[in-house]
C-alpha cells in the first residue's frame, strides 16, 4: 500500500495497549489505518507493573485473542513466569496471569504493527480535531468528524478516530514537591487534547494513578524473601495453541513493617495526595502505600512482590509500594524493608494525574455521542490496566473500521451496524456496560464479581463465544474458526467417550474414588466432586489421545452442566429485554408517569436498549416497567 498524508479510512491517536488492538483490528478488516504516536519506540510499553492477565484481567485477555487481537499472542512470545490464579476455587474465577520481558513485549507489539500491511505508523502529537457541524463557540452538539491536526501543523483526514491517550492526555507527574508535564517519567505529556475535548463540549475530568520504583536485582538480599515459581504446566493465553518454550524465573515476596509505616506518617504532609496538590481521583483497589498506611492503620505489615523486569535486564519491580512521596523518603522507607536494606533504585515511584471523558458521553460501540466517527479506548475512558485497554481497543477499533466502512459505501454512517458485546458476551462486555451505563469517577478495574454470567466467561471459552462473530465482520481468520471447529468436535467426542464408557469394578479397586460409581458412566462419575479427573482419563488409554485442554473443557461442562444450564435460562430472560431498543432521539418528556429524576438520567445515558436502561444507577424499577410497556409493540 502506497501512503499518502491525505486520506485515511481510520487514524488511531496513542500507541499504548489500547492504540495496538484498535489500530490492528481496523487494519486487519482492510482498512487503510494510521496509528500517531508520540515516540514509536516506546509503543507497547508496559507502564506498570511487567505482567499481563489476572483475576478476570486474565479473561479479557483470552477474548481480544478470541476476536483476533494481539495481546495473547504478545504475552505468549514473552512471559517469564506462568500462573493459573484461584487453581484451588471454581473455574468461573481462575485466570491465567504471566510475568512479561518487558523489552521484548515493546519491540515485539512495534514490529507487529510495523508489518501489518494495511497499517502505518508514524510519530507526532495530535493536538486537535476538524469536526463537521462545530458552531461559532467551537462546541458541536452533532457533527462527524474530518481530521485531526498535529503539533507540527499537519492535518490528517480520515473517515473515523480513534482516541487512545492513556495517561498522556494533559499528563503531570508528582514526586513529593516536585512536578512536570508527562505521561511517563522522561516522557512528554500529550498537550492540547483536553482542550480541543473541552473546546468541542466533551465532560472532561481528571484521574491519578501511579507507579511503584525500580531497583537492581544484584543489590536485593533474596535471604530474607519467600520465593514464589510459575507452574510448571503452561497454557498458552493464545488459542493458535504454540508451544511455549522460554526460560522461567521466580518472583519473590516480602513485606513492610512498622518502621516503613512510621516514616510515611512522619511525612504524609509531603504526598501530593494529601497536599492537595493532586486532585485527580486514584484508584480504589490499587492504592499506594501512604494511602495503605492512612486507610489501614490497624494493619502491621503489607505485602509487596519482587518482580522481575525481563531477561536482558537487572530491573526488579516492587508490586505494591507506589508511592508520590519526595525521593528521599522512598529511599528512608524502603531501607525498613526485608530484603531491600541495600536496594538501589534505578526509578522512583511517582503518581501520574491525566485527563479522562466521563465514559456516558459514549455508546456501547465506544463511538461518541457528540461526535460521530470519533471512538475512544482505554485509560481516556477512566479505565485502569493493560488488559481492560486493550479489550476496549480492539471494540472501538472494530466499530471504527465499520464506520469507515459505511462512510465509504454510502458517504455517512447512518446505515452503520455497530459490534457491541453484551454482559453474556464477554467480560469486555460487562466493562464497556459497566462504563457507558453507570460512568466513573475513578480508575475503573474489572474483577470476576462484576460479571453477574461469569460461569458462561470462562477463559478457557473466549473462543466459543467471539471467534465466529468477530470473522463475520473480517477480523477474525479463517483459520481461527476451523481451529475451534476441530475443539469442539473433539471435546463433543470425548464427551461421547466419557457417556458411553462404564465404570468397572476393577475400575473401583484401582481408584477408591470411584467405589460409589461401578455401573455408572464415566461422565455420571464427572459429576461427583470427590472424583479426581486424573482417576477418569487413568480408565481407558484412549482418553489420554485427547489434549489435556480438550479434557478440562470436556470435564468442565460436564461438571457445571446444571449450573450452566440455570445460567443460560437467565441469559434468556434479560436478552430479551438488551433486544428491545429504543429509537435514537426517543422523547422521553413525553413519558407521563416517569419520575424527572428519572428522566434525566435517561436524557443523559441515552441508553439503546431496555435492558441498558434497567440498568443506569438510581432509575426507578417502576420507571423502567413503564417505559417498557410505552415500547411494547401494540397491535
Amino acid at each position: 500500500m502506497a501512503y499518502r498524508f491525505s486520506d485515511y479510512d481510520v487514524i488511531v491517536i496513542g500507541g499504548g495497549h489500547a492504540g495496538i488492538e484498535a489500530s490492528l483490528a481496523a487494519a486487519r478488516m482492510g482498512l487503510s489505518t494510521l496509528i500517531i504516536t508520540q515516540s514509536v519506540d516506546t509503543i507497547g510499553k508496559l507502564s506498570c507493573n511487567p505482567s499481563i492477565g489476572g483475576i478476570s484481567k486474565g479473561n479479557i485477555v483470552r477474548e481480544i485473542d478470541a476476536l483476533g487481537g494481539e495481546m495473547g499472542r504478545l504475552a505468549d512470545a514473552t512471559m517469564i513466569q506462568y500462573r493459573l490464579l484461584n487453581r484451588s476455587r471454581g473455574p468461573a474465577v481462575q485466570a491465567p496471569r504471566v510475568q512479561a520481558d518487558k523489552l521484548r513485549y515493546s519491540t515485539l507489539a512495534k514490529h507487529a504493527l510495523e508489518l501489518e500491511p494495511n497499517l502505518h505508523v508514524y510519530q507526532d502529537t495530535v493536538v486537535d480535531f476538524v469536526v463537521a457541524g462545530t458552531g461559532a463557540n467551537g462546541r458541536v452538539e452533532s457533527g462527524s468528524i474530518e481530521a485531526v491536526v498535529t503539533s507540527r501543523g499537519r492535518s490528517i483526514s480520515a473517515k473515523a478516530v480513534v482516541l487512545t491517550t492513556g495517561t498522556f492526555m494533559e499528563g503531570k507527574i508528582f514526586i513529593g514537591e516536585y512536578e512536570a508535564s508527562a505521561g511517563r517519567l522522561g516522557e512528554q505529556a500529550a498537550v492540547g487534547l483536553g482542550s480541543s475535548l473541552r473546546r468541542l463540549g466533551f465532560d472532561v475530568g481528571r484521574l491519578k494513578t501511579g507507579t511503584p520504583p525500580r531497583i537492581l536485582n544484584r543489590t536485593i538480599d533474596f535471604s530474607a524473601l519467600e520465593r514464589q515459581d510459575g507452574d510448571a504446566e503452561i497454557r498458552p493465553f493464545s488459542f493458535t495453541g504454540a508451544a511455549i518454550d522460554r526460560p522461567m524465573v521466580p518472583c519473590w515476596l516480602t513485606y513492610t513493617c512498622a518502621e516503613t509505616h512510621q516514616i510515611i506518617r512522619d511525612n504524609i504532609h509531603r504526598s501530593p495526595l494529601y497536599s492537595g496538590k493532586i486532585v485527580g481521583v486514584g484508584p480504589r483497589y490499587c492504592p499506594s502505600i501512604e494511602d495503605k498506611v492512612v486507610r489501614f492503620a490497624e494493619r502491621e505489615r503489607h505485602q509487596l512482590f519482587l518482580e522481575p523486569e525481563g531477561l536482558d535486564t537487572d530491573e526488579t519491580y516492587i508490586n505494591g509500594l507506589s508511592s508520590s512521596l519526595p525521593e528521599e523518603v522512598q529511599d528512608a522507607f524502603m531501607r525498613t524493608i526485608p530484603g531491600l536494606r541495600d536496594a538501589v533504585v534505578t526509578r522512583p515511584s511517582y503518581a501520574v494525574e491525566y485527563d479522562y471523558l466521563d465514559p456516558t458521553q459514549l455508546t456501547p460501540a465506544l463511538e461518541t455521542k457528540r461526535v460521530r466517527g470519533l471512538f475512544t479506548a482505554g485509560q481516556i475512558n477512566g479505565t485502569s490496566g493493560y488488559e481492560e485497554a486493550g479489550g476496549q481497543g480492539v471494540v472501538a477499533g472494530i466499530n471504527a473500521a465499520l464506520y469507515a466502512r459505511a462512510v465509504k459505501s454510502a458517504g455517512d454512517g447512518n446505515d452503520y451496524e455497530p459490534f457491541v458485546l453484551g454482559r453474556a458476551d464477554a467480560y469486555i462486555g460487562v466493562l464497556i456496560d459497566d462504563l457507558v451505563t453507570l460512568g466513573t469517577k475513578e480508575p475503573y478495574r474489572m474483577f470476576t464479581a462484576r460479571a453477574e454470567h461469569r460461569l458462561k466467561l470462562r477463559h478457557d471459552t473466549a473462543d466459543e463465544r467471539l471467534t465466529e462473530r468477530s470473522h463475520a465482520i473480517g477480523l477474525a481468520r479463517p483459520e481461527a474458526v476451523e481451529r475451534l471447529r476441530q475443539r469442539l468436535d473433539r471435546r463433543a467426542e470425548l464427551t461421547a467417550l466419557w457417556e458411553s464408557r462404564r465404570v468397572l469394578t476393577s475400575d473401583a479397586e484401582a481408584f477408591p474414588s470411584l467405589s460409589k460409581h461401578v455401573g455408572k458412566t464415566c461422565a455420571d462419575a464427572l459429576r461427583d466432586p470427590l472424583v479426581p479427573l486424573e482417576d477418569v482419563v487413568a480408565l481407558d488409554p484412549s482418553f489420554l489421545a485427547f489434549s489435556p485442554d480438550i479434557r478440562s473443557a470436556a470435564e468442565l461442562d460436564i461438571r457445571y452442566a446444571h449450573y450452566i444450564l440455570a445460567q443460560d435460562r437467565r441469559i434468556d430472560r434479560l436478552k430479551k429485554m438488551d433486544d428491545t431498543r429504543i429509537p435514537a432521539g426517543f422523547d422521553y418528556d413525553s413519558l407521563s408517569g416517569i419520575s424527572m429524576e428519572s428522566k434525566l438520567k435517561l436524557k443523559k445515558i441515552l441508553p439503546e436498549t431496555l435492558g441498558q436502561a434497567s440498568r443506569i444507577s438510581g432509575l426507578r424499577p417502576s420507571d423502567v416497567m413503564l417505559l417498557m410497556v410505552h415500547l411494547r409493540p401494540r397491535g
